[in-house]
């Protein structure tokens, strides 16, 4: 059974985190930060009532949700980016936190400890007028879509994407994924991405993982911040960012040349072009882009994980862009 969060005259419609614990200081109640009830229900016999005859008229419901979305991976609908339901408490406090899409609510266990990410969510519901449902462990299981929620997920509407010009500045920075279908490497790539400061992601719109569950759950609220475009063909994509000024880097273990050698090129508009977990490039991409770079190796293992790849990568282009506006300033 949902409900409003009880709008409270002493918090501002935005308020930033510090501002929201300075305002609870002395706010101890174990409920409230545990689950943010609080003053929000009547009484706790009642609530837990209400609870059970939720969970008993949800059963039926609960189960087909479940059977007819994968546990964790995409909804059986159109590929759209997706990111619909958030999991994860840091995932869905940065939904929250971002403002900039409509949540439709937050989910979260009744029995979960006290912890002050819990609390911030509670909080932000409050603020944001974002319906935040208590349900029982046992309820929330079928409504969950991946093994590692947390207690806490998040119903939002659909990330919107992006034009793939509208990626295109004179400080571009994009990572371009051929083919990435593994959503647990996914998360992690736009977690460094995002980390590193990428401007913008290119994805493909069929035959590759978009944003699930489980990826939204490992990139920790990455996917609010980054720019997305979806593109029919990564060929396609490459030659018109080509056209656009832009200088499309792939990575692979036979390239010419290694990544750290690759200096004021990685300090212009530039896209890093990924390939699909085990196969690399496909042969199209690796003949569109301008260079095929490498990693080098000094083990015995050949090869390294895409998500690793990526990270090492991207931070490689921050290096090179650091020392090149610190070279700007000294001379």
């Amino acid at each position: 059974m949902s409900r409003a969060p009880k709008k409270r005259s002493s918090k501002g419609s935005g308020g930033a985190g510090g501002q929201r614990r300075q305002n609870n200081a002395g706010g101890g109640d174990k409920s409230r930060a545990g689950t943010g009830r609080g003053q929000a229900t009547g009484g706790q016999q009642k609530g837990r009532q209400n609870r059970d005859s939720e969970n008993r008229a949800g059963q039926g419901r609960g189960g087909q949700n479940r059977s007819s979305q994968n546990r964790g991976g995409q909804k059986n609908r159109s590929r759209g980016l997706g990111g619909d339901q958030v999991e994860g408490r840091h995932a869905v406090r940065e939904l929250l936190l971002a403002g900039k899409r409509r949540v439709r609510e937050v989910v979260m266990i009744d029995d979960l400890d006290p912890a002050e990410i819990l609390e911030d969510i509670s909080e932000l519901c409050f603020e944001t007028k974002v319906t935040l449902r208590v349900v029982t462990r046992r309820r929330f299981e079928t409504e969950a879509l991946t093994q590692s929620h947390q207690g806490v997920f998040a119903r939002a509407q659909e990330l919107p994407e992006r034009d793939l010009d509208d990626l295109v500045t004179d400080s571009a920075f994009l990572l371009v994924l051929d083919g990435v279908t593994d959503p647990g490497n996914l998360g992690a790539m736009l977690r460094t991405a995002e980390c590193a400061g990428v401007t913008g992601i290119v994805l493909p719109r069929h035959r590759a993982v978009h944003i699930s569950p489980t990826v939204a759950k490992t990139a920790a609220g990455a996917i609010e911040h980054l720019p997305m475009a979806l593109v029919g063909g990564i060929p396609a994509a490459l030659q018109r960012l080509e056209k656009l000024g832009v200088h499309t880097v792939g990575l692979d273990a036979g390239g010419d040349t290694s990544v750290f050698e690759m200096g004021p090129a990685l300090t212009q508009p530039v896209a890093l072009v990924l390939g699909a977990e085990g196969a690399g490039l496909s042969r199209l991409v690796r003949q569109r882009v301008e260079t095929v770079a490498s990693i080098p190796m000094g083990g015995q293992l050949n090869s390294l994980n895409v998500a690793m790849a990526s990270a090492i990568a991207c931070f490689e282009v921050v290096r090179r862009r650091q020392e090149h506006r610190h070279d700007r300033e000294v001379s």
